[in-house]
């Protein structure tokens, strides 16, 4: 009888063994971690089940590469530049491993061994001195057999482990585990180890894991110990320090199985989906916000436009986590407005942006050979102002916004700001042409507060066009015609 609640056997009804003898009349099947996570993935897989929810953009790209590497049993690397979801891919793969395994109960074994098949002297010896029906049996979770370190910093004993004085003075041999205090990687036998940013990591425990790929066993100190360790390894890179010569030592890249690339979202619709869905930011609540799609837009654009910036280090990248950030610093402005002016609900307006300096620089790394001395805020303006410029052209394309445009009559001046209230604009801009609920697809010709966004996003949109001119002072930004 299988113990996984995945394949049809269900903990409330039966109970769990809790000795050896009992999990030995139970039929478990004792099996490695890869063998495990590539059985579960195929029934997974042949029963049309979702394999990695909430993994959006890489269905055609990344996840067929995870697919094979799984069923061909290897050890992965993640390639790919920061904010491309590497480490919720790694941890992505905890879902293929059982509900839970057993292992043995002893208070001095310091890994969670097979019942069936121990490796250490001291779960060795158990059983040789111990009837099976008084071999006490745990169950590991899930969740808990996955584990994963940040490289800087890490030591060799931190993953690896180190000899144990005190045990050498309790008569232990040098050579064997029991002089030996493990390291992360031997405690997580049976599960899943995950390292990221690799190539920072110190050759020495490079060396180390080199080792571990290879024999799957432990050397510390020159003394090799016989530990047949059974852990899915991972890692994660960025191609920038991955290809450096010497930054990874060779042998260890000879031995990582499967390099997955990723990479940004393709399409912007898309990058827009993963921003919403990582936000998690609620528009509702006290003070609700609406927040046009042509706002949505461009804070994703902004993002793109980064990505694309001879003024930002392009090796570094622009993180995912920069859309998200600008994305809920966009919609708190909003909010804000809401609570200061009782705007129900508060419109995300071009002048919200203003406010995602703080969210936007610490997330940034300017190319100093590009930016010829321009400061982080004069790069960001620059990204938005593009930014901007891109989405209101396509707008222009998809619906010929001359009539819009032409509503800014000649001698009009505008002043916008993130504090001014929705009526303002409605006093300075008596006329909404019909082509505005059509173009913007909200309800802009009643809706004071979606006329105001609309009003900023047009008027920043014919200032990018060089069509109007622009004047700032004291916080507010005024537009002139004519």
């Amino acid at each position: 009888m299988d113990y996984s609640p995945r394949r049809g056997f269900h903990m409330q009804t039966l109970a769990k063994p809790t000795t050896l003898a009992e999990l030995r009349a139970s039929g478990w099947v004792s099996k490695s971690v890869k063998q495990e996570i590539y059985d579960n993935f195929l029934r997974m897989l042949t029963s049309g089940e979702e394999l990695f929810p909430s993994i959006l953009g890489f269905d055609d790209t990344v996840i067929p590469e995870i697919n094979l590497s799984i069923l061909a049993r290897h050890d992965l690397l993640f390639l790919g530049e920061k904010g491309q979801a590497k480490s919720r891919l790694m941890r992505a793969l905890v879902r293929f491993l059982d509900d839970e395994i057993p292992y043995l109960d002893l208070p001095n074994c310091p890994v969670h061994e097979d019942p069936f098949h121990p490796t250490t002297g001291v779960a060795q010896r158990f059983l040789a001195d111990t009837p099976e029906d008084e071999v006490p049996i745990a169950w590991w979770p899930r969740q808990k057999r996955y584990a994963e370190r940040l490289a800087p910093g890490t030591k060799f004993a931190d993953i690896i482990g180190e000899i144990d004085p005190a045990r050498l003075a309790g008569g232990a041999s040098m050579s064997a585990e029991d002089a030996l205090h493990f390291g992360l990687i031997p405690r997580m036998h049976r599960g899943i180890f995950a390292m990221n940013e690799l190539p920072e990591l110190d050759e020495l425990v490079q060396v180390g894991l080199f080792n571990i790929l290879e024999e799957r066993d432990v050397q510390i100190r020159g003394f090799p110990v016989s530990f047949d360790i059974d852990v899915l390894i991972l890692f994660s890179a960025n191609p920038a320090t991955y290809n450096r010569s010497g930054k990874v030592i060779p042998q260890l890249k000879d031995r990582i199985g499967s390099i997955i690339h990723t990479h940004y979202p393709r399409e912007r619709d898309l990058g827009i989906q993963i921003t919403e869905q990582e936000a998690g930011v609620s528009l509702d609540g006290e003070f609700p916000v609406a927040v046009p799609y042509f706002m949505r837009e461009i804070n994703e654009e902004i993002s793109r436009a980064a990505r694309k910036s001879k003024f930002v280090d392009q090796q570094s990248g622009v993180s995912a986590r920069f859309s998200i950030a600008n994305y809920r610093t966009m919609v708190a402005s909003a909010r804000h407005r809401a609570a200061v002016l009782g705007e129900k609900p508060s419109v995300p307006r071009i002048s919200d942006l203003g406010h995602l300096y703080a969210s936007s620089l610490g997330k940034l790394e300017l190319d100093l050979m590009g930016s010829h001395q321009m400061s982080d805020r004069q790069v960001l303006d620059a990204i938005v102002a593009e930014a901007i410029s891109k989405v209101f052209g396509e707008y222009v394309d998809r619906h010929g916004l001359d009539e819009i445009s032409q509503i800014f009559s000649e001698g009009v001046k505008i002043e916008v700001g993130d504090l001014l209230p929705s009526s303002h604009y409605a006093e300075r801009l008596k006329r909404v042409p019909p082509a505005w609920d059509k173009a913007f697809e909200v309800n802009a010709s009643s809706d004071p507060a979606m006329r105001a966004s609309c009003v900023e996003f047009v008027l920043a949109g014919l200032y990018a066009a060089d069509r109007i001119s622009r004047s700032q002072k004291h916080g507010r930004i005024t537009y002139e015609i004519g």
